[in-house]
């Protein structure tokens, strides 16, 4: 990984390219980051960088981290985030990434915590189809209906789809081109969808199979 930085999904628009296209875009503020820490391998064992994104209150910051911004130089960051980057040790704390360290026409990965569904049904989460409204099958034609013999296995495999919590995890939505970027308001605009609602943190980083 050579570059990442630290967003918030502001939602979903469209531009018109040169010919004439219609291309579906999200648009996304990313940074400015601050390096609030840099970690080396003679130190730590390993070589990363951690950013800092958005300001905070300093009275929702705890006296450890209050230290922690304290001894990098850097004003109170209400996100934080680690990544691995190849010239990690070549930066120093205080440091500022910007929107600008990526390009126009560039492939990147964008990381975020999807919307939560709570507890859903098989047919919401999975796409399952309804029993059939005939006798026999009711009187509830939503459920997961059969999931396993009782002599044998006498057991629920692993893995099989059910009921349970939707949504409201990690997803990372790779190759995703750069349309536009706008370095004085810190917005970049990238084609498709992103994961998670407005005003959601993301994390932008160079494609892994550009």
């Amino acid at each position: 990984m050579k570059k990442a930085i630290i967003g918030k999904k502001l939602g979903m628009t469209q531009i018109f390219a040169e010919n004439g296209a219609v291309v579906p875009v999200t648009v996304i503020q990313a940074g400015p980051c601050q390096v609030c820490q840099v970690k080396t391998v003679a130190k730590d064992g390993y070589s990363a960088v951690q950013l800092g994104f958005g300001e905070v209150a300093e009275r929702k910051v705890t006296n450890p981290l209050k230290g922690h911004f304290k001894a990098a130089n850097v004003s109170n960051r209400k996100h934080l985030k680690e990544f691995r980057l190849e010239n990690a040790e070549s930066m120093n704390a205080g440091d500022t990434v910007a929107v600008d360290t990526f390009t126009v026409g560039e492939s990147v990965d964008v990381t975020g915590i999807s919307k939560g569904h709570g507890y859903s049904g098989v047919i919401k989460r999975w796409g399952h189809h309804r029993l059939r409204m005939t006798h026999g099958t009711g009187p509830v034609h939503r459920e997961v209906g059969s999931v396993g013999a009782n002599s044998s296995p006498s057991r629920i495999f692993k893995n099989l789809k059910m009921a349970g919590q939707y949504g409201n995890v990690q997803v990372t939505v790779q190759n995703l081109e750069i349309v536009k970027i706008d370095t004085e308001k810190n917005l970049i605009a990238v084609k498709g969808a992103v994961p998670g609602a407005r005003n959601g943190i993301v994390f932008i980083k160079d494609s892994v199979k550009a």
